[in-house]
């Protein structure tokens, strides 16, 4: 009797799940992936009108996407009536395959107007709305320590005004971090003109005003007795809402480092705890490198000048949950991938864009030559347990998540040691500054020249 039960239980399964609640299958629904979701579509009618819905579409990319670029995206539809008839599955499609970029040159056409000076290993970091700019190197080996910022909005490709911002610290430095958690803007070492390297840690939250005159505050940081070594041209990147991580960077004596530290916020932003992370294997010493988090529990680094002035295109995931944190390299051979000699670079840019993929611009190869191409990496879906220990086939299927775009519109200048942050719905990507290559040969020191261009890339979406 038991066995017949059974049976039958299982014959009239699919009339128990045709039965089931509207939003009981919804709920349901947003537990799979997409290409889940469209095979269900294909069931029946009744399944098909409710996986294709735009409620639930909308649903599944604030999963993926997160509710901040769903948002985004959503007020760059000016018009209700384009807002109500978002086409979001192809929407999603188009996202997950980009092969393109358009470039816009951002330059101010008044020439009375005071402009950020040239300059290379800055900050650039888009929050509350506003681009922020600070310090960095100039001509001569000299820092800076000005600060400048710029209303952004919704108008992505508008002429943009600087502002010059008055806030006396931090002190002037080049090759800092600074990262934004929430609101705020998270600040962390740097070297200065003289060679020293720093080991403070800033927080600073912008303020707009009525006019639109923007202000920033900064505070020093009190961290405790335990924070990482001073160093430089390390990289950073935040990965939760009160926690940054870094790692690497040129240290004392010019001796690259191999170390990764974690700094968690108190909850009211008073103060912060550093303790570092202890993983094997690990990241080797580097510097001129890039952490990107793409994940609530993943951040992938990539690239940067090794122990032996080498130039680096390894790949390592750094996966981060409560009380546990583990480094994981992923492999993959160049030969796999179509025009992937060129990926080596140290002085790049990676940025997190819609979708949870990598963007990389720019940067140099070990004979200094700057690049000006873009690349994205999706490794999004990869389960990392797969991917180690190295398999062929993992290495091929690793290859494939590489992707070089086409880029259209202006076309700005090779550079490197630039700084590119993304706006809130993770589809526009602002560019500034960088060393890029003067009158003489790139690989004469005197043939190399400062930026102070801002440019814009939009990821090309047909919508």
């Amino acid at each position: 009797m038991a066995e017949t039960s059974t049976t039958t239980s299982f014959i009239n399964g699919y009339s128990s799940i045709a039965s089931l609640a509207t939003d009981h299958l919804f709920t349901i629904l947003l537990l799979l992936p997409m290409d889940s979701i469209l095979s269900f579509a294909m069931t029946c009618k009744k399944f098909r009108y409710l996986a294709t819905s735009d409620i639930l579409l909308e649903s599944v990319c604030r999963r993926d996407w997160g509710n901040t670029a769903v948002d985004a995206l959503k007020s760059s539809f000016h018009d209700d009536e384009q807002r109500r008839l978002i086409p979001w599955i192809r929407l999603y499609k188009q996202v997950s395959r980009v092969d393109s970029v358009c470039c816009y040159k951002l330059a101010e056409p008044d020439p009375d107007l005071v402009l950020p000076v040239p300059r290379a290993s800055h900050s650039l970091n888009f929050v509350s709305g506003c681009l922020v700019l600070f310090g960095g190197g100039y001509e001569g080996g000299r820092d800076l320590d000005d600060t400048w910022a710029v209303y952004i909005g919704n108008n992505s490709q508008n002429m943009l005004k600087w502002q010059k911002i008055q806030t006396g610290t931090p002190s002037g430095r080049f090759g800092h971090t600074c990262v934004v958690i929430e609101n705020y803007l998270v600040l962390f070492g740097g070297i200065n003109e003289r060679g020293d390297r720093h080991s403070d840690t800033w927080l600073g939250q912008v303020s707009l005003h009525e006019n639109l005159g923007i202000s920033l505050s900064w505070q020093l940081l009190d961290v405790g007795s335990t924070s990482p070594p001073p160093r430089g041209a390390h990289a950073a990147c935040c990965i939760s809402s009160r926690k940054m991580v870094i790692h690497g960077g040129i240290g004392l004596n010019g001796v690259r480092l191999d170390d990764t530290w974690i700094i968690e916020l108190s909850e009211n932003r008073c103060y912060g705890t550093w303790h570092k992370i202890v993983s094997h294997p690990s990241p080797p010493a580097r510097s001129g490198h890039s952490l990107t988090c793409i994940s609530e529990t993943q951040t992938i680094l990539f690239g940067g000048r090794g122990l032996g002035y080498e130039v680096l295109n390894d790949i390592w995931v750094l996966h981060v949950t409560e009380g546990y944190s583990k480094w994981v390299q992923i492999f993959y051979e160049l030969q796999n991938i179509p025009a992937g000699v060129s990926l080596p670079r140290v002085g790049h840019s990676a940025t997190s864009i819609i979708g949870g993929r990598l963007l990389i611009h720019g940067g140099e190869d070990s004979l200094r030559h700057r690049k000006d191409d873009f690349w994205v990496l999706d490794i999004s879906h990869i389960s990392l347990e797969k991917m180690h220990p190295p398999r062929l086939n993992s290495k091929r299927m690793l290859a494939n998540k590489w992707r070089r775009l086409t880029p259209e519109g202006y076309k700005p200048g090779c550079r490197s040691f630039h700084r590119a942050c993304v706006d809130d719905s993770g589809r526009y990507l602002y560019v500034f500054g960088g060393m890029v290559d003067g009158l003489l040969q790139p690989a004469e020191p005197a043939g190399l020249r400062f930026d102070g261009e801002l440019f814009l890339v939009e990821l090309v979406l047909q919508l």
